[in-house]
């Protein structure tokens, strides 16, 4: 017997089911919890155990039917489910919900589908051919990097100039009277874009002892703001770089002499051109994909999208210590500006899923086994612990897509390369490389 009353198209991605529990399941099931309550009730003037079942029902009746309807709910939405042949992306959500003891319950069920989509092309993309292997100037530019990252410093007496690190004080002054505020600490090197310009042109050329003052404007508009500050210097530092010599290779790995050390530089860099190369022709793979197969996309979808987004934001600035509760944070605003990248994660995975069911790309067992043993390796955990921890979340058949994913990215691209990701599973591949 159908469960289905009625099937609706309520958007381009979007169905609504009428769903009917019989009414022998609603009684069934509410006899089970009338006994449940029954058994563990404790009202006065009754051991408990022994309350009358009129009373269990009379007492807790709210509480009864709230119970029956969460059993029923998600058992009938299966069966519907599986019955109407969807496929669902986000779990359904419920409403107008009709219970009436000893008759058939009926509910509404609102559930985003996935669209169907005809293939067009998957060939002739139009790559870039970039260019991995370094160049000299790069690495000689990677040593001498290197050699700065472990020169010490050592004080001179000269002015300072540009890659010289400056100590000193900074003052402000106070904007009516020219009186000096509070003395801050600072220490910098010369030629650091991220410090203020102002103060770097004012500490070049001074040598320890020296000061001068300067203003800088702060704010724009109506909000800007004039101020004027004293700086002195204390200390300037010069690198005394090491030698570029076979001592020197070997504080940097196990390099028996400088021309090793100057080997294992241009294989990371080459390296890294070749990461750089692969992100970039993804990136424009699937460009180019999406755009031969525009979709009305499942506005639920994207929204969740977005709602994940932000949470991992809203993650990333608590662990620098912001206190979220205090912050004027323009929630509504952020999330305005991400929705184009949202869609596009959610278009991309929509797409590949679709081709990989195509190419007929399977991901096994031993496929999610190397993955999973990937992720314990960068963790510290066993493949087996990191398999359970997806299980338990509900995110396990997540991540079994995302590497199908992964593999028709590889078929797209031409790639014959078997290695499984390392990623964490929040990495969407088309998400990591938007451009």
């Amino acid at each position: 017997m159908s469960v289905v009353l009625s099937i609706e198209d309520v958007g381009p991605c979007r169905k609504q089911l009428k769903v009917e529990v019989p009414a022998p399941a609603v009684e069934a099931e509410s006899k089970r919890v009338v006994e449940e309550y029954r058994k563990h009730a404790n009202l006065p003037g009754f051991r408990k155990g022994k309350v009358p079942t009129e009373l269990v029902k009379q007492k807790f009746h709210k509480e009864i039917e709230q119970d029956v309807v969460e059993r029923l709910l998600p058992r009938y939405w299966k069966q519907a489910e599986a019955e109407s042949e969807l496929d669902p992306l986000l779990p359904p959500s419920v409403d107008e919900v009709d219970f009436q003891p000893g008759e058939a319950m009926t509910f509404v069920a609102s559930v985003e589908i996935r669209p169907v989509i005809e293939l067009g092309s998957l060939e002739d993309f139009e790559l870039p051919e970039l260019e991995i292997e370094p160049a000299e100037e790069e690495v000689e530019q990677a040593l001498e990097d290197m050699r700065r990252a472990v020169a010490e410093w050592v004080t001179v007496d000269r002015p300072a100039a540009n890659g010289d690190l400056v100590a000193g004080k900074l003052t402000q002054l106070d904007p009516e009277t020219g009186e000096p505020g509070a003395e801050k600490p600072f220490s910098f090197e010369v030629g650091d874009p991220q410090v203020w310009e102002e103060l770097t042109r004012e500490v070049t050329d001074k040598q320890a002892g020296q000061q001068a003052e300067f203003g800088r404007q702060e704010g724009e508009g109506e909000e800007s703001v004039s101020r004027r500050f004293r700086v002195l210097v204390e200390v300037v530092r010069q690198r005394d770089l090491p030698d570029l010599d076979d001592s020197l290779a070997s504080r940097f790995g196990d390099y028996a002499d400088v021309e090793a050390l100057r080997q294992g530089v241009r294989e990371q860099l080459r390296s890294g051109k070749e990461s750089e190369r692969r992100q970039k022709r993804e990136s424009v793979m699937l460009d180019q994909l999406l755009e031969r197969h525009p979709l009305s996309l499942p506005q639920g979808v994207v929204d969740r999208e977005i709602e994940g987004m932000l949470k991992e934001y809203a993650q990333s600035l608590g662990g620098q210590g912001v206190d979220l509760e205090q912050a004027d944070l323009d929630w509504q605003g952020m999330a305005d500006q991400i929705r184009p990248r949202a869609e596009r994660r959610v278009h991309a995975r929509l797409v590949l899923d679709a081709v990989a069911s195509n190419q007929e790309i399977q991901v096994g067992e031993e496929d999610l086994e190397a993955a999973l043993a990937a992720i314990g390796r960068a963790q510290g955990r066993s493949a087996v612990s990191v398999r359970q921890a997806l299980d338990r979340s509900g995110e396990l058949a997540g991540f079994r897509a995302q590497l199908g994913r992964e593999k028709a990215i590889k078929r797209l691209l031409g790639e014959d390369s078997e290695e499984q990701p390392t990623e964490t599973l929040e990495s969407d591949t088309e998400a990591e490389n938007d451009s």
